[in-house]
């Protein structure tokens, strides 16, 4: 059985996570899914709208889901350790590169194939723009104008 590992805060869940969800299993046969703890986007200054804990609970409800784990706040790399996963797959805009990451776990004595998940229409789908627009006070429908 080939285990994969992928990593994401998915605060907002959307067509572009399940794709890369969807991705990421096509590697393998077993999906991780580490979900970022929340001290870590407060870490990074990131707003989140839902916690750890519904985070968690959303991406476990997935079916092409096998197990859903928090990273370490203070060691992104310590899971990935723990679980020795045969494939990591990196979201389209995760900062780390392949080539960095690679060397980092070789280190460890771990050699895991490093994929790069394509992203899926983001200029629709992206976390940070679609937070934007939820997190956007709605307009007051104008007084005195007629939709007849």
């Amino acid at each position: 059985m080939k285990t994969v590992m992928c990593f994401g805060t998915f605060d907002i869940l959307h067509p572009g996570h399940l794709h890369y969800l969807q991705q990421a299993k096509k590697y393998g046969d077993y999906l991780i899914v580490v979900i970022a703890r929340d001290e870590t986007k407060w870490r990074q200054r990131k707003s989140i709208i839902f916690n750890e804990q519904e985070r968690r609970q959303l991406i476990s409800s997935l079916s092409m889901v096998n197990e859903a784990v928090w990273g370490y706040p203070h060691n992104h790399l310590r899971i990935i350790i723990k679980k020795k996963p045969e494939v990591l797959c990196l979201g389209y805009d995760h900062s780390i590169s392949e080539k960095t990451l690679a060397y980092k776990l070789a280190r460890y004595g771990l050699h895991p194939i490093i994929r790069r998940i394509s992203p899926y229409h983001p200029w629709q789908y992206q976390s940070s723009r679609l937070r934007r627009l939820l997190l956007q006070k709605p307009q007051p429908f104008p007084l005195g104008s007629d939709t007849k």
